[in-house]
């Protein structure tokens, strides 16, 4: 059985408080984009270990036990009897780039076993395993847009389509740190919520939609401020970090052209919106 986790972005990012715990809260706009891992699990025919994991594409160089894959299936592993598995994971989607393609393919396992192996399990309790290994994980279970408020693991649906505009994703070769993206950081809640202006019209979003780690992560990575100017340039309506970066993105009314010349040596991509 094969599924095709995908990545999202963050329309605006809000910092609003310091938790007693040390966490912050937070407000977003999690939206769902067109840019996808592939995960496949299969039974495991013979030896006595729980699982193979196979990893192709933009992988990380790290201890198998610690992806959010496996860390899935031995979640549920622990309740339900689960047999061995054989996955393969091809991964398209950057990682360390505020696309939350770790969190995906996290979900999506979740998903896949439960068809795979008729578990049973409602869309609430997928999201609830799914929290458990991660705040946005959840969000892939449904995959539609919401608001998201506490550290990111508290949803709102949102009414909200982008159909209309094409949208291009820059990820440089560039990784920014969580304690990065929270230097400089003042917790300060908004004017305005992003609930009230994700209703606004995109044109409008330039001047009232703020990401707060922009602040902190342009002050050190200057081109990262540069490739969001540079989609301003090329006719962007609206463009942002997403997340906690490094990548960026802008929404344009129309396709752009040269776009792998305009920004080389970046991971770059023009997709239409789901």
């Amino acid at each position: 059985m094969i599924n095709f986790p995908n990545a999202k972005i963050n329309l605006g990012l809000n910092i609003v408080e310091k938790r007693p715990d040390g966490y912050h809260n937070l407000e977003t706009v999690f939206f769902p984009i067109n840019l996808q891992d592939a995960l496949e699990v299969k039974l495991l025919d013979g030896g006595e270990m729980p699982y193979r994991l196979t990893m192709k594409g933009n992988v990380l160089d790290c201890n198998p036990d610690d992806n959010l894959v496996i860390k899935a299936y031995s979640m549920l592993k622990e309740e339900f009897s689960l047999p061995p598995v054989d996955i393969h994971l091809f991964k398209h989607i950057p990682s360390g780039a505020g696309l939350g393609g770790g969190s995906s393919d996290c979900a999506f396992m979740v998903k896949i076993l439960n068809e795979k192996f008729a578990l049973g399990l409602s869309l609430e309790k997928m999201e609830e395993y799914a929290a458990r290994l991660g705040a946005d994980c959840a969000f892939f279970i449904r995959n539609e847009p919401v608001f998201a408020t506490g550290i990111g693991n508290v949803f709102e649906p949102v009414r909200l389509s982008l159909s209309d505009y094409t949208l291009v994703l820059v990820k440089p070769d560039i990784f920014v740190s969580t304690r990065d993206a929270f230097a400089n950081i003042s917790p300060c809640r908004p004017e305005v919520s992003l609930k009230e202006i994700i209703t606004r019209p995109v044109e409008t979003w330039k001047d009232c939609m703020v990401n707060d780690f922009e602040k902190s992560v342009f002050l050190k990575y200057p081109e990262i401020a540069a490739i969001k100017d540079k989609l301003y340039d090329m006719g962007a309506v609206y463009a942002s970090m997403s997340g906690s970066g490094s990548s960026v993105y802008g929404l344009f009314r129309k396709s752009v052209e040269n776009v792998d010349e305009i920004f080389a040596g970046c991971f770059c991509r023009q997709r239409e919106m789901f």
